[in-house]
């Protein structure tokens, strides 16, 4: 059963949270994050992207880099752009994208549920990232951008967030990406023992997105255990900051694919092989969006297509293997061009379905890739059940939108 606990959150204050607020360390590259807050000294890059602190920007793996993020925080802390609440809350959070809310409880999840399989994980991690941020929490001793989790749906968290929401908030903002953001504190008493008392009643928590800074957290935690002789599992170094979503109001998009060439194969020659075990229908100049499991969108030579997997290509009773990813990745990029591992292999690129298939088309058009791929987006209870089975999901299959802005509320480990 989840074990949460409310915590002393730092936060801006409601006039400051767009100021500091950030979009996540690793959707934008350093020189992107530089320019992002360039004149702005309050945002909370200078802290989760500290090379850019440097001119020339540094490595961000260089060991001054991390000293500088310390010395960052603590300016933000001296300054009061983050301020320490003065007991342990909950918080709710909502995303607004395209007229659809979601609402997520901000909580500290523990440690020990994310090494006892209690927080269940869809992908694995890279050693490299997964040090860097160990390194960044280790030093700041503090979570300073939240993990992304979801929840079986559950009528008396439904019921908080319901009544919560019905308050007016704290802080409410747009982002630049035009996504609204909008942040509660909850500190009634008897209303923070109700969330605890619920997550206790539910199994399963299911990362959503930040694998990395999940695995991260909870290596410090178990760092941290080892370093204390007189350890009791309840310091605050136990627990991490996730906000946590009910998995019904979470909608995962398409993460499509574009490839540099066809193996040495004709256009004539590729789509004849690719006919060998899916349907190809030619769709023509206009966009075209896959409609349902098993159907892809293929764009190649000015023309799009249509792809319907035939009969015996998939396994539905595979919870792998029913995978669109997985048709796609075995019977198109792997069996006819040669891509065989979708994490290192520079011929592929991947693009996220926020924008859209005509980024997809705009690339292929410009010569610099030679065919795409979009694929019908996994579900929820997809995701869910592949965790639920303790399988884990190809390389680049879920895109999350919109992402976790950081900054609106920090976790220290002290």
């Amino acid at each position: 059963m989840a074990k949460v606990r409310p915590f002393k959150g730092f936060r801006p204050s409601p006039e400051l949270a767009p100021v500091v607020s950030s979009r996540p360390y690793d959707v934008l590259s350093s020189q992107e994050a530089y320019d992002e807050c360039k004149g702005n000294e309050k945002s909370l890059y200078h802290i989760i992207k500290p090379e850019i602190n440097f001119d020339p920007i540094a490595d961000e793996h260089d060991p001054k880099v991390y000293d500088v993020a310390v010395e960052q925080f603590k300016k933000f802390k001296q300054n009061g752009w983050l301020v320490q609440d003065p007991a342990p809350y909950y918080y709710l959070y909502s995303q607004t994208m395209d007229g659809r809310t979601q609402y997520g409880l901000v909580v500290a999840a523990n440690v020990d549920d994310y090494l006892n399989g209690v927080i269940k994980k869809h992908e694995l991690t890279r050693a490299d990232k997964e040090e860097d941020r160990m390194k960044h929490v280790r030093c700041l001793s503090a979570n300073m951008e939240p993990v992304f989790f979801a929840f079986p749906d559950n009528e008396v968290l439904d019921r908080v967030i319901r009544e919560t929401a019905a308050r007016p908030s704290v802080e409410r903002f747009t982002s630049a990406e035009g996504f609204i953001h909008e942040f509660w504190v909850i500190d009634n008493p008897d209303t923070i023992q109700t969330i605890t008392e619920a997550f206790a009643a539910i199994p399963y928590l299911y990362v959503a997105d930040g694998h990395h800074r999940t695995a991260a957290a909870a290596r410090v935690g178990q760092e941290r255990a080892l370093q204390n002789p007189n350890h009791t599992g309840d310091e605050e170094y136990n627990f991490f900051l996730a906000v946590c979503f009910p998995a019904g109001q979470l909608k995962i998009m398409d993460y499509n694919r574009v490839v540099k060439d066809l193996n040495g194969l004709t256009s004539e020659e590729f789509l004849a092989k690719v006919a060998e075990n899916f349907v190809v229908e030619k769709m023509g100049a206009e966009i075209y969006h896959p409609v349902r499991l098993h159907n892809f969108s293929l764009y190649l030579d000015g023309c799009w297509y249509s792809l319907t997997a035939k009969p015996g290509t998939y396994n539905d009773n595979d919870p792998i293997g029913v995978l669109d990813v997985s048709v796609s990745s075995d019977l198109i990029l792997d069996r006819i061009l040669g891509i065989k591992d979708l994490r290192r292999d520079k011929r592929i690129d991947f693009v996220g379905g926020l924008r859209g298939l005509g980024e997809l088309k705009r690339r292929v058009d410009s010569g610099e890739m030679r065919v795409a791929l979009a694929l019908y987006p996994v579900s929820m209870d997809q995701l869910m059940n592949i965790a639920d089975s303790g399988n884990i999901m190809p390389p680049k299959t879920t895109w999350f939108e919109p992402k976790l802005r950081s900054g609106l509320v920090v976790h220290s480990l002290d």
